[in-house]
Order: structure tokens, then C-alpha cells, then sequence
């Protein structure tokens, strides 16, 4: 790929358009998006003009939504190939590509698409926000049950070529109702004379075009498939949704949740080429947040400062019990966060895992306070008692915040990775304050 590049570089030094135009066709679509994505600016657009119209198609669904922009912008006084780009692409793909954008921006790209791919377009943006609607595409191939094996061959061989898949053929009445999905190798081995209803056993899969995408992400890994039918409330088939789809928008929900977890904003796609001032105001908002939650903190320690002068050793262990209760409360969050995404966990079982959670936790606090308990007696054993307790109460306590946080955040209507691990921290270390100069003062009998 190196080598690939550098030659790349050395034709458009060299302005030979005729090597590089056969060179860049030759490619692997994705090999093409590697090198449009590492190239210079400007360099990028270059590469991408020189592109036949498949092969543009192909690669510009593999490119990142900057370089996708980017390369929009450039096109942008070629409106003959910048029509030709948006009407190729897939709808899924073009959809997904058009929400990033502003309103106004999609209101002007939308016109360039011829009327059919426009009506397309507009109906599959009318659906709500990360709905599955806004995930699948129109491009299937359907028959009807009286359909003979040979008349469904036929029927594939003239609508299946611009289909993302033919791996199931949908079967439906007169009203475009879904009846059935059939496997294209069962159409194989079937026999020429046998009909669709012969090989139908109305056992399917569909989803709902207004429910969330994470609905569609359970459904996939639930029954291994690499399309779904998507249907209306009347069960009208609409359209289908592919897995290439689904992981796209696993990839998405998982950064996003990872980002949220680490308490930033919304996800950053390529921090080496956002600007300073960008990467600043994605960071900003939870750290000055936390700032202020902090000062709890703070406060906390004032309160108790009597404590820590007369028993200087109290300090030490101060930064080993706060970080426990915070890493467990982190470790915790993760795992109920993890949960509630996939559904194995839903908002009922709480209570449940409050119980489950007690036992492990207090488990984990018994082991945490031995292996605190053992420096203290080298150090300072007057204190030993105190860093042993405070170590059970505040890894039970930080566990349990950690397990009833994501689970009040989705009572709410939040996204439960909101519960991110600096808050996490933050009200562990308050909590962990509190009860370690509490029980401090009272056995010291402050």
C-alpha cells in the first residue's frame, strides 16, 4: 500500500491523468478510500475525479463522512458527476450520508437526484432520528406465492442487479403484505416447476421501520441473518436491512457510547485532523462539570482537617481508598451499561442485581481491605482498623452507585453511558471521604 501511494504521489507530480486513471480502476474500492483518505488536501478530490462511475459509487462508501464531505465540496462546480455520485449510491448509504449534514445542504444535494431516487430519499429522511427506517433500502427483489421456481429466476435476473443483497427473496400478497422470506438456496435446489407457496413455511423475521436501530442490532445477533425485512404497522413491506448496515451502526453506538463513558461530548471521528479548538469544545463541558462537583470534595476535607493534622498517616491511604471505590463503581457501570445495550439486562431486573451486587461487592471490599490492611500494618498499624472498614463500605458503595446509575439514567430517558466513569468517580471520592474521616473520628474519638 506504501509503494501504491508513493506511485500515486509521483503521477500527480507528474500530471499523467491517463496511468493514474487506469491505475486507481484497477484497485480494490477500499484500497482506493485508504489512499484518498492518506493523500493531501486536494490531492483527494483529484483522485477521486479520475474514478469511473461503479468504481466511485463503491468507494465512496467506504470513506470516512469528513472525506465523504470533502469530497462533495470538491465536486461541487462538476454537477454533472456529482449528480451521477448521488444517484449511484445506495439509499442506506446516501441516507445516512445526508443526516450528518445541515438541512440546508441536504435540501440542495436532493435536488440533484433524478425524481425517483428524490422521492426515495425524502421518504426514507421522513423517518424519525437512528429509527430503522433511516437504515434500510428500497432495492430488494420480491414475488408473489404462484410464482414457479423458473418464472422467480427470471423475475431475479431482471430487478436483481441493483439489489445490495439476494441472499432472501421476500415473498408477498397483492397489497405488497410480507407473506414469507425465502433462503435463495433453497430457490436453488428446488425444482423449476414448484411454486413459491410450495417452499413457504410463514416462519420470519421482520422489523418495524419506526423502532430504534438498537432493536435491529438484537434482532441480527439473535437470528444470524444477513438481511431483515423491514415493514409498516400493516406488515407492508418497505424495504430491508443489510449487515453491513447493522455493524456500521454498532461501530457508531459503541464509540459514541466509549466517548460518553469517558465523559466527551459526541464522538470525534479523526482527532489528527480536527482542529484544536474543536477537540477543546467536545472536552470542555463534563471536565468543568466535574470541576465543580469536585469542590464537594474539597469542602469535605475542611470539614475534617482537625483529623488529618492530628493523624498525619491518615493521608497516605487517603488516594488508595477513593481510587478503589471509584474503580469498582467504574467496572460496575460497565458491565450494567454493556447490559442494558444488548438486552440482557432490562430496566425491571435492577432490584435483582441490587442483591447480586451486595454480595460481590462486599466479596471484593473483604479482599481489598486485607491487601490495605497489610501495608497498614507495616506503616502505620494504630490506624488498621479504620483503612479496613472504610475499604469494605466504600468498594460496596461505589459498586452499587455504579450498578443503580446507568439504570436511573435509563428511567429517565438518558443514554445510559452518560453515567460516565469521571461521574462515577467524582461521587465515589465524596462518599469515600465522608466515610473514611467518619469512622477516623470516631475511633480516634475526634
Amino acid at each position: 500500500m506504501v509503494n501504491i501511494k508513493r506511485n500515486f504521489r509521483e503521477l500527480i507530480n507528474k500530471k499523467d491523468w491517463k496511468s493514474l486513471k487506469y491505475s486507481l480502476n484497477q484497485l480494490d474500492p477500499f484500497d482506493v478510500a485508504q489512499c484518498i483518505k492518506d493523500s493531501s488536501e486536494g490531492d483527494d478530490v483529484v483522485l477521486f475525479r479520475l474514478l469511473n462511475r461503479e468504481q466511485a459509487k463503491e468507494t465512496f462508501q467506504h470513506l470516512s463522512y469528513e472525506s465523504q464531505e470533502q469530497i462533495i465540496e470538491g465536486l461541487a462546480q462538476n454537477i454533472h458527476k456529482l449528480s451521477d455520485l448521488l444517484n449511484d449510491l445506495d439509499p442506506d448509504d446516501r441516507t445516512a450520508f445526508f443526516e450528518e449534514l445541515p438541512g440546508k445542504v441536504t435540501q440542495q444535494l436532493i435536488q440533484l437526484l433524478s425524481d425517483d431516487e428524490r422521492k426515495i430519499a425524502t421518504q426514507l429522511l421522513g423517518y424519525p432520528e437512528n429509527s430503522i427506517g433511516r437504515l434500510m433500502t428500497p432495492n430488494y427483489v420480491a414475488v408473489k406465492p404462484h410464482y414457479t421456481i423458473e418464472e422467480v429466476f427470471a423475475h431475479i435476473r431482471q430487478y436483481g442487479k441493483n439489489c445490495e443483497t439476494i441472499d432472501s427473496i421476500y415473498v408477498v400478497d397483492k397489497d405488497w403484505k410480507l407473506l414469507d422470506d425465502i433462503q435463495i438456496k433453497d430457490i436453488i435446489l428446488a425444482s423449476p416447476n414448484q411454486t413459491v407457496s410450495e417452499l413457504m413455511d410463514r416462519r420470519f423475521v421482520a422489523l418495524n421501520a419506526m423502532e430504534d436501530q438498537e432493536m435491529a442490532i438484537r434482532v441480527f445477533k439473535d437470528y444470524d441473518r444477513a438481511s431483515l425485512p423491514v415493514v409498516n404497522e400493516e406488515g407492508i413491506l418497505l424495504g430491508i436491512v443489510t449487515f453491513d448496515d447493522i455493524m456500521d451502526v454498532v461501530e457508531e453506538e459503541s464509540t459514541e457510547d466509549f466517548l460518553k463513558f469517558g465523559s466527551l461530548q459526541k464522538p470525534i471521528i479523526d482527532p489528527l485532523k480536527a482542529p484544536a479548538f474543536t477537540l477543546y469544545k467536545e472536552r470542555i463541558f463534563w471536565l468543568v462539570a466535574l470541576l465543580f462537583v469536585n469542590i464537594f470534595s474539597g469542602a469535605v476535607l475542611s470539614n475534617f482537617e482537625h483529623v488529618i493534622q492530628s493523624v498525619v498517616s491518615l493521608v497516605f491511604f487517603l488516594p488508595l481508598i477513593i481510587d478503589s471505590a471509584g474503580n469498582a463503581g467504574s467496572q460496575t457501570a460497565s458491565l450494567m451499561i454493556r447490559s442494558l445495550a444488548t438486552g440482557d439486562v432490562h430496566l425491571k431486573d435492577w432490584y435483582k442485581l441490587v442483591g447480586k451486587e451486595f454480595i460481590v461487592s462486599f466479596l471484593l471490599g473483604i479482599t481489598m481491605a486485607l491487601g490495605i490492611a497489610a501495608i497498614a500494618k507495616f506503616r502505620s498499624p494504630e490506624i488498621i482498623y479504620i483503612v479496613a472498614l472504610t475499604m469494605i463500605f466504600v468498594v460496596m458503595i461505589g459498586s452499587l452507585i455504579g450498578l443503580l446509575l446507568p439504570f436511573i439514567f435509563t428511567k429517565l430517558k438518558l443514554d445510559p453511558a452518560t453515567a460516565s466513569a469521571p461521574l462515577i468517580t467524582s461521587i465515589a471520592d465524596i462518599l469515600g471521604i465522608v466515610i473514611y474521616f467518619s469512622l477516623a473520628s470516631y475511633f480516634l474519638g475526634f
